[in-house]
């Protein structure tokens, strides 16, 4: 009997990782197709106001104040406002002195929907046409707000960039490099070859600015900032726009432990919404025929890839040890199908001898996943901060990976 109950739970752990690894695969293959983008018939000049919310980012904000400065977009169409939430005086002064707009602010809870909300309040009416997105270590290729431009005259009321890494000093920093490449082509290009929305990341993101505004008048949020604004947009009928060629470079966590703390933010964040969206998103799939928001729904059930890869590995090593035929086999070709999409999804520049050497702290990566999953417990109701400190200046010039459109 509790053979029979084991074998049972394993098959249905079978199945339900077997239709994450299929998804995936079906979204990998189409990320290798092209984009079939709008024609807009006019395309006008929006004005931006470029936002940039942070908490006690002082060791890499004044470098990404400047670049945000550098756009190759007319400067009497953008403005770039900083909202410094518990800054050094002396960084606030430094920013000062820079042609942009500084909100010194000091909230008793922070958050980045707090911030937002707090420079919308501020910012003139009837200024701004469009808001982008960034967080405080994100710097923007000179042409970003040209192509968010683009996108949004296209008639799309939200536009996703490509946000890529700007380091990969260590083997943590080149795999987190390499996962967020993978779900830019899976769950952003892929989606948006066959038709579905983008999924948003939380920066390198634009909006038309009353219909932001509006919106997120009802957000206020700890954690899942991106997913509160994906389920909104998607449950009204609002599509997301993708594009591939607008670079947003973005630091990549550099060690075990800032990348423990990470994932347990984003892992609650994907249980929380999981639960808040699945059973609306199916109802309105069933009634309105909404595929895009039970689509999402379907993306917060699924595990994450290292989870992923890393209990399929696990389950079809046991199986083989134990000498079970059937099972083996299944989990064998589990496998397969799963190493097959994310080795689809991963771009081309990846494939070089430092991969390889990063491949070997997998397992590390799946410890520290798991025990995130352990204490994932109240993380979607405390602020979590990553701190970045990584100075890129030079090197997001100089990235292996990063091609010219």
């Amino acid at each position: 009997m509790v053979i029979k109950t084991l074998l049972s739970i394993e098959i249905i752990l079978m199945i339900y990782m077997g239709g994450t690894a299929l998804y995936l695969l079906f979204f990998a293959i189409a990320s290798l197709f092209p984009i079939k983008q709008k024609k807009a018939d006019h395309i006008e000049t929006l004005r931006f106001v470029v936002l940039i919310p942070c908490y006690r980012e002082d060791e890499v904000i004044l470098e990404v104040a400047r670049e945000a400065l550098e756009q190759r977009y007319p400067a009497d169409k953008f403005d770039v406002v900083i909202v410094a939430d518990a800054f050094e005086e002396a960084t606030i002064h430094a920013l000062k002195k820079l042609p942009l707009q500084v909100m010194g602010v000091r909230f008793e809870v922070s958050t980045k929907t707090r911030a937002i909300n707090y420079a919308l309040r501020q910012l003139p009416e009837d200024t701004y046409d469009a808001v982008c997105i960034l967080d405080a270590d994100n710097i923007m290729e000179s042409d970003f707000l040209h192509k968010m431009n683009q996108a949004l005259n296209q008639g799309y009321v939200a536009v996703q960039g490509h946000r890529v890494a700007k380091n990969i000093n260590t083997s943590f920093a080149l795999l987190d490099a390499i996962s967020e490449e993978i779900n830019n082509q899976i769950f952003r290009k892929g989606q948006r070859v066959v038709g579905l929305s983008s999924a948003l990341i939380g920066s390198a993101m634009a909006f038309r600015y009353t219909f932001f505004k509006q919106m997120m008048q009802e957000v206020e949020v700890v954690g899942g900032f991106d997913k509160e604004l994906e389920i909104r947009l998607l449950r009204d009928g609002h599509a997301i726009d993708y594009v591939d060629n607008s670079y947003v470079f973005d630091e990549k966590v550099q060690n075990a432990k800032v990348f423990s703390r990470q994932r347990r933010r984003w892992l609650s964040a994907q249980i929380h919404y999981f639960g808040k969206s699945f059973l609306p998103a199916t109802k309105a799939f069933v009634t309105k025929g909404n595929i895009e928001y039970f689509n999402k729904a379907i993306q917060y059930v699924q595990l994450p890839r290292i989870l992923l890869i890393g209990l399929v590995s696990l389950f079809a090593l046991s199986s083989l040890v134990l000498g079970i035929p059937t099972l083996t086999k299944w989990w064998l070709i589990l496998w397969g199908v799963t190493i097959a999409a994310l080795l689809l999804a991963i771009p081309r520049q990846f494939y070089i001898p430092e991969t390889l050497k990063a491949l070997f702290f997998l397992p590390v990566g799946f410890f520290f996943m798991f025990l995130s999953l352990v204490r994932i417990k109240g993380a979607n109701k405390q602020f979590i901060h990553t701190k970045h400190t990584y100075n890129a200046f030079q090197i997001k010039r100089k990235l292996f990976f990063h091609q010219k459109p």
